[in-house]
């Protein structure tokens, strides 16, 4: 009995469980939309007919965003009729950073949506990339 009385094996039990929980936290934490890159992305809206979502507030969206891209934003998300009607399809929600983007995809979820997925990074990740943004006119 005198193998669990030496602190040596306390700090092994120790660490194996800090390790392991550092493994489990990100599905703990609910990151499992943690996003797509930018080439991800693309690959989802040519094959897969993903729709773009930008959560974005209208002047973010007109000063750039990724073309093709639908300005719902996220205060409008609850009642937008002009979400994507096929919930099965994925939705690739954008904004600056990706932090509203992913408030959008557990709000899409909620609503039914199969595959939400959110870009990495936001526009900034996009245009890191070099992947292609237009502008519009500024909303009045």
């Amino acid at each position: 009995m005198t193998f669990f009385s030496d602190p040596t094996v306390w700090l092994l039990i120790l660490a194996v469980l800090v390790a392991g929980g550092l493994l489990l936290w990100p599905t703990i934490n609910g990151a499992r939309n943690a996003g797509v890159s930018p080439t991800e992305a693309v690959r989802l809206m040519n094959r897969e007919k993903a729709s773009v979502i930008d959560v974005s507030e209208p002047g973010e969206f007109a000063a750039g965003h990724i073309v093709g891209s639908r300005n719902i934003p996220i205060g409008r998300l609850e009642v937008a009729p002009e979400l994507p009607k096929n919930k099965t399809l994925p939705v690739v929600l954008v904004c600056a950073s990706g932090k509203r983007a992913a408030k959008a995809a557990k709000a899409l979820e909620a609503k039914g949506y199969a595959k939400p997925v959110v870009l990495a990074g936001g526009l900034t990740a996009w245009k890191a990339a070099n992947m292609p943004i237009e502008t519009s006119a500024a909303p009045t």
